[in-house]
């Protein structure tokens, strides 16, 4: 092995003799000695000038470069970091942790795709957040700028939220329901949990109830009385048309979506449970929005679809006073007092059906019995909404023990008086009643002597 010494600096160490041919150096210093170089050597002086400078500035030199280096590779590490990506130039990475989904033919969007669909989940994108999602409105270049809602759920440090995403897209995509949200696509890449759902041009109904903006027209009567119906359908078909059936548990105004056409549409399944198989009640972890909920699911857990029926009767009390959950309280007694018009949203000015208001109000305050039993179901509500105002008598027991007996008689002193102008005193030019006209109202006639009977008091007789 053969070593070549490149720089030797033995100066004043009063040293003497010859050099060996070891240390001969390119460089070298051997000022202050007294050796003999040898004939062709350079002189013994050396030919480093500095007796020690260089040797540390040439330290210096590197370890300033090293230094440098490494700062400069943690600022680009940290900028890296801390820049979003910008312009789409991230790379799709699959997840190494991916849930295990059950999802059929339904699309797999890519996260790179659902970026570029919301401008990088831009904020003049963001539509509104729940507990554990985030909510952009996106379009789908590729299918003919297709508008989109992407569902975005927030990074939580445990696995709740991997467990609402899991179980909203295994739930959503069994219904099959105009007045249910249709899923379109998920994507699961880089710990992203995103799901995709058409866009609803009204937004929610509590965008239209509390959250409306100036000048902007309030819901009309007719659009109330078909959003509290399809509704009603989607619950219906939840419960009655799905095998086993499914519980929504969290009913309420910002999930209720509104199309182009103000058509409901039931949406975020993220708290939503499949029943067991010949059970009717789940006992799950306590979670909802505080005034939606059922008294006896919010005191053991323990839910059923007349958990969702109570969630409704909340719902539609919402529907007709257009405030929060937190009124309906105030509803009975306002109906005890004879002050049903005091319970309709003022936005309306009076243009409601008063006997559809009555409709709706019975309905609410069925369903929000304290006893879950005593609750209609979803399918006896729709024909309660369906029927004709002529047509619907159920639960007049009931309805006698809600009301106050001043409002009763003004009701019942209503129907007679109408049935003393129609069969005791025509106008000349008055049509004649028709059979089916004098069953119906007779029907009501009977309802009015019922009560009064009930309450003691004497019915009045009219005669034909």
């Amino acid at each position: 092995m053969i070593f070549v010494l490149f720089c030797s600096n033995l100066a004043y160490n009063n040293l003497s003799g010859e050099i060996p041919e070891l240390l001969h150096a390119s460089l070298y210093n051997y000022t202050g000695n007294h050796l003999n170089c040898g004939p062709h050597s350079m002189p013994c002086e050396g030919n480093i000038n500095d007796t020690g400078g260089s040797r540390k500035s040439t330290i210096k030199v590197v370890l300033g470069s090293i230094g440098g280096a490494i700062v400069l590779v943690l600022v680009a590490i940290l900028i890296l970091r801390r820049m979003p990506c910008r312009r789409y130039l991230c790379s799709d990475v699959p997840d190494e942790h991916a849930l295990s989904l059950d999802l059929g033919q339904t699309q797999q969007f890519s996260l790179h795709h659902l970026m570029i669909a919301t401008g990088n989940f831009s904020r003049q994108k963001f539509l509104g957040k729940g507990s554990l999602a985030k909510v952009y409105r996106g379009v789908l270049p590729d299918q003919d700028d297709k508008a989109v809602a992407v569902k975005r759920f927030v990074k939580i440090k445990n696995h709740g939220r991997d467990m609402a995403f899991k179980r909203e897209a295994e739930v959503i995509r069994v219904p099959v329901h105009n007045n249910i949200l249709r899923l379109i696509g998920y994507c699961m890449e880089r710990k992203e949990r995103l799901l995709v759902y058409p866009f609803m041009e009204n937004l929610s109904l509590s965008s239209k109830l509390e959250g409306l903006k100036p000048n902007e027209p309030t819901l009309d009567w007719a659009k109330r009385m078909k959003i509290a119906l399809g509704i009603a359908h989607a619950l219906e078909y939840l419960h009655d048309n799905c095998n086993p059936p499914i519980i929504h548990r969290d009913i309420k105004a910002a999930n209720v979506l509104l199309n182009g056409n103000f058509e409901a549409v039931l949406g975020d399944f993220g708290l939503a449970r499949v029943m067991d198989q010949g059970k009717e009640i789940v006992t799950t972890e306590i979670q909802g929005t505080v005034g939606y909920m059922a008294p006896e699911y919010r005191s053991t857990g323990k839910a059923s679809t007349k958990t969702d029926v109570y969630g409704y009767g909340v719902l539609v009390l919402e529907i007709v006073t257009g405030k929060g959950p937190d009124f309906h309280v105030n509803v009975k007694h306002l109906m005890q007092e004879g002050k049903p018009q005091e319970i309709v949203d003022p936005n309306l000015d009076r243009a409601y059906q008063r006997e559809e208001l009555i409709k709706l109000i019975k309905i609410s305050l069925f369903c929000t019995q304290e006893e879950a039993d005593r609750r209609p179901t979803m399918s006896e509500i729709v024909k309660m909404l369906e029927a004709d105002v002529q047509q619907y008598r159920w639960g007049e027991s009931l309805w006698a023990q809600l009301i106050s007996q001043p409002w009763r008689e003004q009701h019942d002193q209503m129907v007679i008086q109408k049935l003393f102008d129609l069969g005791n005193a025509p106008s000349p030019d008055s049509q004649p009643v028709s059979e089916a006209d004098r069953a119906s109202l007779g029907g009501e006639e009977e309802q009015a002597r019922g009560q009064c009977g009930r309450e003691g008091r004497v019915a009045i007789s009219v005669s034909g």
